[in-house]
């Protein structure tokens, strides 16, 4: 058992450094390939950058990087996860942004003309896909994704409308810089960037679970141990064909919980009936997995 732990524990690290490696190499095509030569800003901390870097460049008499200024806006925030959500969680972080910052610097941009609608797909495809990878794999690409947590934490809610406010500031200052077009073109690509994230990434998507079983203490086992999802427990049903009595379990999980659910109840009951539907809202108490 230590061994298949010790073999978990490398494989989880294995797979995190590579999902930072991948996002790394993913935001850095997008933002050099499309985005800068598209004169379009991402969203969140990346597009903060891209506009500290756009600003330094026509008012002050040096120029501040967007890599450079990718690592330097998250740093604050790297403290922030260190002391409120967890180490192990704030050390891929800083691997993902550092990763993230020297692959800007060394994947230097395209010279070359692209329609605008192109660079905003492409390059918001391409960074979506990369930061819903990381997500998937429990990481953070720092930014927003720290501050929301927090809040969420704390307060128990979206912190979607801070999100929106931090892009409009951006959107509108792709405005002023590049005309208004341009700020039709980044709203574009901030839509499409979350879309995309959120068709790889999708544990924060709840999903009922109806389980019908012989053997519910098995079930419960396994979904408390491995999940630690609080369950509804109903007696005495009976199936209309069997007339044998069961039990019905009730649960709510994150859609990427599906995996190991479906494993736990194949493992304890082969014959078990499950179904799962999609859950719009969650109210009371749901436990969200643990950040470490």
């Amino acid at each position: 058992m230590d061994q298949l732990d010790k073999f978990n524990r490398r494989y989880n690290f294995i797979s995190k450094l590579s999902a930072a490696f991948f996002y790394s190499i993913a935001v850095a095509i997008a933002l050099n390939f499309f985005w800068t030569p598209g004169h379009m800003y991402s969203s969140g901390i990346t597009g903060f950058a891209q506009l500290v870097n756009t600003v330094s460049e026509r008012y002050l008499p040096f120029t501040l990087s967007t890599s450079f200024m990718y690592f330097a806006l998250n740093f604050p925030l790297f403290i922030l996860a260190w002391c409120k959500i967890g180490h192990k969680f704030t050390f891929f972080t800083i691997i993902a942004v550092a990763l993230g910052s020297v692959m800007m610097h060394l994947i230097q941009p395209l010279q070359m003309h692209l329609d605008p609608v192109v660079c905003a797909i492409f390059g918001a495809s391409i960074n979506g896909i990369g930061t819903g990878l990381a997500l998937k794999n429990g990481i953070s690409t720092g930014g927003l994704d720290i501050i929301g947590i927090v809040i969420r934490q704390k307060t128990g809610i979206s912190y979607g409308k801070f999100n929106i406010f931090i892009n409009l500031i951006i959107i509108a200052a792709a405005g002023f810089m590049f005309g208004w077009t341009r700020a039709l073109y980044s709203a574009l690509t901030i839509f499409i960037n979350g879309r995309v994230i959120d068709a790889v990434y999708t544990q924060h998507q709840k999903m009922q679970v109806m389980i019908v079983t012989q053997h519910p203490q098995h079930i419960i086992d396994g979904i408390q141990n491995r999940m630690h999802r609080g369950i509804t427990i109903l007696h005495d049903a009976e199936g209309a064909y069997s007339h044998i009595e069961k039990t019905v379990l009730i649960t709510i999980i994150d859609r990427y919980d599906m995996y190991d659910i479906r494993q736990i109840v194949q493992h304890a009951d082969p014959y078990a009936f499950m179904s799962i539907s999609e859950v719009e809202k969650v109210y009371g108490r749901f436990k969200e997995q643990e950040i470490v």
